[in-house]
């Protein structure tokens, strides 16, 4: 272990590495409850996904572990998921196999990116103001599919949307459980959203909203369902080329700034860069493409990695022990089914990581209007609309107007002009 992982030089050892792999499991193991709950939304087997998450998540988190030695883990990326399955498979109507063609399309285009320097053109092409509003306005999207799927906002003929009935024994479960896991959170309880989970589904139970399974643990099945169902021909019959660029580059500098942030917590960057980040995001890209070859939406660095670096976490052995135990949940799919198609359990998940999402904004400086107010079109078109990739595309056509408008064309970097037209032509001319 020392040897590999260069345990002494990181001033860790075996058990600090250990607790930090339980702790951070703890806090991202709900995404193989909430992922294929979500997927399976868009006529995907849950079973098939349910082992397609896990599969995806464990290998790129021993790439990244074992050639990078970084304490990251990788999984399918909240946001993304919602995207693929209320957005382009259910709001644009094309198949789930034609959807994942272009998460493999994108995942391709990725691990070609990581391989050059395109990759940075690409991120510094983008504004910071503008990549802020992205996470923002995924995390209010996702919020808001939480706040849906419990039935606290319905669909409204006079407004549109209106508050739902909270009487009803899922809404209030589902109230019930969002004040459990904020608890747990201002306590700054380990794995505060796995544990909510847990008290939820008991009190479902308590109350006959939960059915448990005649079996707890079963072998792995129904892989076959998903795996290699991707259709990349579906990518160009359908015009899906917004599509993947929406999951490129979110995927890219989502997975780029959050490696970063916790590299800098651990205290790996060195005078102030990212030392073998070719690897970490060869593994984030090689994850996302193998995920949609087994069954799932694109992979992302996980943020909750910062919860094993805090606890002692500094090398791969952390994310090993994530990976290790991500397996042994393979063999809990009776249970995690049952858990993933309760709403009250998921729901307080999504409005809960859609907060921590909104954190972003601040970094917004909102006192300037070319910077602002595209990055306000990216954060309210995004739930508006339904769609990522349409409030991406006003954000992005807006933002170069108010520059050339303001005499500040050189502000916007070359490439920046190219997305805008793109955008431009996807939206008007391929949107309907």
């Amino acid at each position: 272990m020392e040897s590999i992982f260069k345990l002494k030089e990181r001033g860790t050892t075996v058990s600090t590495e250990i607790m930090a792999g339980v702790t951070t499991f703890l806090t991202m193991v709900y995404i193989v409850i909430v992922n294929p709950g979500i997927l399976s939304k868009a006529g995907m087997d849950f079973h098939g996904v349910f082992i397609a998450t896990v599969l995806a998540s464990i290998t790129a988190t021993l790439i990244i572990g074992f050639f990078s030695n970084y304490p990251i883990v990788i999984a399918p990326g909240m946001g993304l998921n919602a995207y693929f399955a209320f957005s382009v498979v259910g709001g644009s109507g094309v198949s789930w196999q034609a959807a994942l063609g272009a998460v493999f399309v994108a995942g391709v285009l990725f691990i070609l990116l990581s391989l050059t320097s395109f990759r940075y053109m690409l991120l510094d092409a983008i504004p910071s103001s503008l990549k802020h509003a992205i996470t923002a306005g995924i995390g209010l999207f996702i919020t808001f599919i939480g706040l849906q799927n419990a039935q606290i906002i319905v669909a409204s003929p006079s407004t549109l949307l209106t508050l739902g009935d909270l009487t009803k024994p899922m809404t209030y479960l589902t109230v019930i459980g969002l004040i459990i896991s904020l608890i747990l959170m201002a306590y700054r309880v380990k794995g505060f959203l796995f544990i909510g989970m847990i008290i939820t589904a008991i009190l479902a139970w308590c109350l006959g909203l939960l059915q448990m399974p005649q079996a707890w643990i079963a072998l792995p099945t129904g892989l076959s369902a998903t795996a290699f169902q991707f259709d990349v021909g579906g990518v160009f019959s359908h015009g899906l080329y917004a599509v993947v660029f929406t999951f490129l580059l979110i995927t890219l500098f989502d997975t780029t700034g959050t490696m970063l942030g916790v590299a800098e917590q651990a205290g790996l960057l060195k005078d102030n860069k990212f030392p073998r980040s070719r690897g970490a995001l060869i593994a984030d890209a090689i994850g996302t493409t193998v995920g949609a070859a087994l069954g799932t939406s694109p992979t992302s660095a996980y943020i909750e990695s910062s919860s094993g670096v805090a606890v002692g976490g500094r090398t791969g052995l952390t994310a090993l022990t994530v990976s290790v135990l991500l397996a042994l949940t393979l063999f809990f799919s009776p249970i995690v089914a049952v858990l993933a198609g309760i709403p009250a359990i998921t729901a307080p998940a999504l409005i809960i990581v859609g907060f921590l999402m909104m954190n972003v904004l601040r970094k917004i400086e909102w006192s300037d209007l070319e910077e602002a107010f595209p990055a306000f079109l990216i954060v309210v078109l995004m739930p508006l609309t339904y769609s990522i990739a349409t409030g991406i595309g006003i954000g992005f056509i807006v933002y170069p107007i108010l520059k050339l408008i303001r005499g500040k064309r050189k502000d916007v970097h070359p490439i920046f002009y190219l997305f805008a037209v793109l955008f431009f032509i996807q939206i008007v001319f391929f949107s309907h």
